[in-house]
């Protein structure tokens, strides 16, 4: 059973690898500064960020050892997720291609402004 379970998390962690890269592409031709590495051609980890503009960072992670979702802005951390709170916020940001807003309209749920 166990091994079964190992099997298909890694094959979900590809999955989620690909996915990334692909979505990597289709926010850089859409106009946002994009971009998803991978360690080796085994696809098991990447790091996926992308800037929203106004120093405004995406940056999730994912391995074998877990999945992040860190946003960011002026070098200060808004919001960090785990897991399927973090896959789920991909979505948002997936809407930014599904919907066609453009870079300077997102105005993600986890921002706010931050009182200096």
């Amino acid at each position: 059973m166990f091994l079964r379970l190992a099997e298909q998390h890694r094959q979900f962690v590809k999955d989620l690898v690909m996915n990334l890269q692909a979505l990597a592409t289709v926010l850089e031709n859409r106009g946002y500064l994009a971009s998803c590495y991978t360690c080796g051609g085994q696809m098991n980890s990447a790091s996926f960020m992308v800037s929203l503009g106004n120093n405004h960072l995406i940056r999730f992670l994912v391995s074998d050892y877990g999945i992040t979702w860190t946003e960011m802005r002026d070098d200060r951390e808004l919001m960090k997720l785990e897991g399927a709170e973090a896959i789920s916020q991909l979505q948002e940001l997936a809407n930014l291609v599904k919907f066609q807003i453009k870079p300077s309209e997102y105005r993600p749920l986890a921002s706010f402004e931050t009182v200096g």
